[in-house]
């Protein structure tokens, strides 16, 4: 039986292998954005996002993120608090190429933001693609048991 801790350990070991997640403010009609999510093994509690001041999440608040896993084995819906990163310490850490490419300034770009997404808790839920939970499901099989063992709610 999978407890709800090896759900959430299965959570964070798919992220770092596809940190992407779309994020929207809650209290926004605004649709939700891709953003790649700033993991650190040492920080369970958070994760960061670059992006821009006069994007639509800049205002910070109360959030919701969506992730998928690169396998679709895993989903989950998390719930959380935006806020500015003002650390240059944790700036720094995550800064790449990759993230340069994005500001005409580089690091010292004007128009830079970090944002912190600290963590509530998350809905997940791990889905049966085994040969026979596939097969249960083309034919009908009954999956609604083994799946009340693949979902949690949990604190993050």
């Amino acid at each position: 039986m999978t407890t709800p801790k090896d759900i959430r350990e299965h959570f964070w070991s798919d992220m770092s292998k596809s940190p992407f997640v779309m994020v929207g403010l809650s209290n926004s009609q605004e649709h939700s954005l891709p953003m790649t999510a700033q993991l650190d093994p040492d920080a369970d509690h958070c994760f960061w996002f670059y992006t821009s001041r006069d994007n639509r999440l800049a205002p910070g608040g109360p959030a919701m993120a969506q992730f998928a896993a690169k396998d679709h084995g895993l989903f989950a819906c998390i719930n959380g608090t935006l806020v500015e990163e003002t650390d240059p310490a944790v700036i720094d850490r995550y800064w790449s190429k990759q993230v340069e490419a994005w500001y005409e300034g580089g690091r010292n770009d004007p128009n830079l933001l970090m944002l912190r997404f600290d963590l509530g808790t998350a809905e997940i839920w791990l889905a049966d693609l085994s040969l026979t939970g596939v097969f249960k499901m083309m034919f009908g099989g009954d999956v609604s048991k083994e799946m009340k063992s693949k979902h949690a709610e949990v604190a993050l």
